[in-house]
């Protein structure tokens, strides 16, 4: 929650929201025997299981208008409807990996926005997507691995394990066991993960609507959009390996904070050091009030405090890269998505914060003028932008706040189509330098919604974001 820490401001040009990432080593196993050799390479190969969607959502809506006609009640119909949908989009989101897979852990950071009348059947399929999908063959891991770190790769361990323990969306992890007796995980690339990225972007952008009735209020595109320009840099493991080397020395010794030591690096494999606990996605679950309002803190405390530590924004806060370690620190992960921030957190955001928590609305509008967040054309009373992002500093306003589904529901609902703050939304614009800062702010609280967590932000705020207490 780095920006404005309680106060994203949801540009509805944008979405509500929008980060990606693979989660890694946090599974004993993947859970199915499929596996894969490559990711489908060809435009054409991918075109067609992505175009079994709207084709099977169209084909399942005739069936049920059928039953309805036939007397079964609406209600059991719609809810029968919604359950295969999300089956069939997750599982061919999860067979092709890629950007497609990418795109599907995405959503799953939002599914505390879901209503509740539609969560039932999407809220485990959309969680999948957080920490598995069908692994890559043997023979192809040892190719990778031959090529990326050389034949003899083999002497640089005492073990390794070609089960994977993880996999997901652009590669997958293996422990290991370095030569010098550390346990390691090992994160290899799809082979073909390249191209599958490019082609799954540009089937996706053709399918968006499909994915309004996910996550209904979500503007797809723009969140497509950013994915296109994030995900090609991910590509490059060397990029991660340096990101999570500087957040490891911004955050070592760090008494409630752990982030595993990069080994060896490569194009298309890193080795880090392996971390062990209770993935965040079990503690969703079935967590207690003490373990989630504990790691809500933490998580909190990372995302904040971080551009001043680390002068880097950790930009894929989805369930599936944390853990809770035997000690209680909380395990951060994947790294490949993070936003370099110079000069730390941008002081504009705390003091826009701190003037919507103190009513201040003739001075909050000036100043997001003077910054840009008005469109330049647009005429905006005082009252009305007021009005619209007051709600999003709750989190603020009081010494704790409880993050609920119910909160991040009301939020997506108030802004929704049609209304008077969706309008005042529309006059306001993101600035391309924010644009990141507020889909981590806005992920962020959804999987501190997701955990039901009562935090205590506004003390967080005080110490981490400039401009909000001085």
């Amino acid at each position: 929650m780095t920006g404005i820490p309680g106060c994203p401001i949801v540009d509805p040009n944008g979405v509500f929201g929008g980060l990606r990432g693979d989660p890694v080593h946090n599974l004993q196993g993947t859970g199915d025997n499929q596996t894969v050799t490559d990711i489908p390479r060809k435009s054409s190969q991918r075109t067609v299981r992505l175009a079994s969607l709207p084709l099977g959502v169209a084909g399942r809506v005739a069936a049920g208008w059928g039953k309805r006609l036939a007397g079964h009640d609406a209600q059991d119909v719609h809810a029968e409807l919604s359950a295969r949908n999300a089956e069939h989009l997750f599982a061919v989101l999860g067979s092709l990996k890629g950007g497609a897979m990418k795109f599907g852990q995405t959503l799953s950071v939002f599914e505390a926005a879901i209503p509740d009348e539609l969560a039932a059947p999407y809220r485990e399929a959309l969680t999948k997507l957080q920490s598995a999908a069908p692994p890559m063959a043997a023979p192809a891991v040892r190719r990778v691995l031959d090529e990326q770190l050389g034949t003899g790769w083999r002497r640089r361990f005492a073990e390794f394990s070609e089960e994977p323990a993880a996999a997901a969306s652009i590669g997958q992890v293996h422990r290991a066991v370095w030569h010098d007796g550390r346990d390691v995980a090992v994160k290899i690339q799809y082979p073909g993960a390249d191209e599958a990225l490019r082609a799954d972007l540009r089937q996706l952008q053709r399918f968006s609507w499909l994915f309004q009735t996910v996550i209904p209020g979500l503007e797809v595109k723009p969140l497509l959009a950013e994915l296109r320009d994030r995900m090609v840099e991910e590509l490059d493991y060397r990029g991660e390996a340096d990101h999570q080397r500087q957040f490891a020395t911004a955050f070592r010794g760090h008494p409630e904070i752990a982030i595993p030591a990069v080994v060896a690096s490569a194009p298309k494999v890193m080795v880090s050091e392996w971390l062990s606990g209770t993935p965040l996605a079990q503690i969703i679950r079935s967590g207690s009030r003490a373990e989630r309002d504990d790691i809500g803190r933490k998580l909190a405390e990372f995302h904040t405090s971080s551009p001043a530590r680390a002068r880097l924004l950790h930009a894929d806060p989805h369930p599936g890269n944390f853990l809770r370690l035997d000690d209680g620190r909380l395990g951060v992960l994947d790294f490949g998505a993070a936003a370099r921030q110079p000069g730390g957190a941008p002081r504009t955001l705390g003091l826009a914060t701190r003037l919507a928590v103190e009513n201040r609305s003739e001075e909050l509008l000036e100043l997001l003028r003077s910054e840009g967040f008005v469109r330049p054309t647009m005429q905006l009373r005082a009252e009305e932008v007021m009005a619209y992002l007051r709600p999003f500093a709750d989190p603020v306003r009081t010494t704790t706040f409880h993050f609920t589904r119910a909160w991040m529901q009301s939020q997506a609902e108030r802004i929704g189509f049609g209304s008077p703050d969706f309008r005042t939304a529309r006059a306001l614009n993101l600035p391309p330098s924010y644009l990141l800062i507020h889909r981590v702010s806005t992920g962020t609280f959804g999987v501190m919604c997701q955990l039901d967590a009562t935090v205590p932000l506004r003390g967080i705020a005080e110490r981490w974001q400039p401009g909000f207490a001085d």
